[in-house]
């Protein structure tokens, strides 16, 4: 045996492949754990996850990245979030967005009359004058009771087409 081999076969030489492999192998787990922990995050179906798992732990090394390039591009959390949000705003606008039942017009949410065709959209407080919601019983204002008597937006709504209907009938 050559000088040089005798010195690779040695015990220390050994020792420090040992090592080697021993870091090469723990590194190459720690990337197959990492690809299961961040398919949870990112992939409901739990047969998918397993699929990504396998995909990070063969081939060694070229598993994560071959992951890395077909994982789902969001968290499942994250695209929740955004889902929430958007409907959020999508509320908010609506509430910004009012229109007149019957000319569907835009009006706001103080107006008492709708200034297009004047179909009267909420009741005036008696006490103090500020447009009310249909639903209330009293002004959160004045604290005035409120008589019944204003028709909602569904009985304005029911009323333009009972009276729609009838034009159409009297134009046959």
């Amino acid at each position: 045996m050559t000088p040089l081999a005798q010195s690779l076969v040695s015990p220390d030489w050994t020792l420090l492949r040992n090592l080697g492999i021993g870091l090469v192998v723990v590194v190459w787990l720690a990337t197959a754990y990492w690809t299961f922990k961040d398919a949870r995050r990112r992939i409901e179906d739990p047969w998918l996850i397993a699929l990504a798992t396998l995909v990070g732990l063969f081939p060694p090394f070229l598993g994560p990245i071959i992951y890395m390039f077909l994982r789902p591009p969001e968290y499942i959390q994250d695209a929740r979030e955004r889902e929430l949000e958007i409907k959020a705003m999508e509320e908010r606008l609506s509430r910004l967005d009012q229109r007149c039942p019957v000319c569907r017009a835009r009006v706001e949410p103080s107006y008492l009359v709708c200034p297009v065709c004047t179909t009267r959209l909420k009741q005036a407080c008696p006490g103090c004058g500020q447009p009310l919601e249909s639903l209330w019983q009293v002004c959160p204002y004045c604290a005035t009771e409120i008589p019944p008597g204003l028709p909602s937006f569904e009985d304005v709504s029911a009323t333009q087409r009972r009276s729609s209907r009838r034009t159409t009938a009297s134009d046959n």
